[in-house]
């Protein structure tokens, strides 16, 4: 599925994140920046080492990166120039603040690759595995940000793209982009 906004695209697609071409590639970190599981485990995996040395470095400069903002390092082996390790919340119910903070981490992902002059971005879904974010909530809030940033922002980015991991998550994202077209 496309979205076309102005002279750019938001696309959803089901896969693996560590597959797609694109200039940077957003990982759903942990405030620790530490490879854990998930989309950051494979992350970790498929890049190979030289992520967890930048991150290691960027730890001892910043200590850990709060919840809505977002490091970026190398792209180590996976097909992208760059890593942008964004850092969404953890869900609790009813807990205030928790969709500016996931909005956030978007936001901040976006500027960090308009800033290398990234054109294509892709993304996971940000804090629905282990952070226990509801798909349908994130994926709303995920769509309305990023289609917000593509539509208001001067940006090199033109194509944002959403890798889905499965069915799912796929629909959740895919209503909620029918919803923002």
């Amino acid at each position: 599925m496309v979205v076309t906004i102005g002279t750019k695209h938001l696309r959803l697609q089901q896969g693996d994140i560590t597959r797609v071409l694109a200039d940077a590639i957003v990982n759903a970190a942990n405030s620790d920046l530490m490879a854990g599981s998930g989309v950051d485990g494979a992350i970790h995996r498929a890049g190979g080492p030289k992520i967890a040395e930048q991150l290691k470095e960027i730890r001892e400069r910043i200590g850990q990166c709060p919840a809505g903002d977002a490091v970026v390092t190398t792209a180590g082996n996976l097909p992208a120039k760059w890593i942008i390790h964004a850092v969404g919340p953890v869900y609790h119910p009813n807990a205030i603040g928790q969709e500016d903070l996931l909005a956030s981490c978007y936001s901040k992902a976006l500027r960090l690759a308009s800033e290398r002059g990234a054109r294509i971005v892709a993304f996971p879904s940000i804090s629905t595995g282990s952070f226990g974010y509801p798909t349908p909530d994130a994926a709303r809030i995920a769509i309305n940000t990023v289609g917000a940033f593509l539509r208001e922002e001067p940006t090199s980015v033109a194509h944002a793209i959403f890798v889905l991991f499965d069915d799912k998550t796929f629909d959740a994202y895919k209503r909620a982009a029918a919803a923002l077209a």
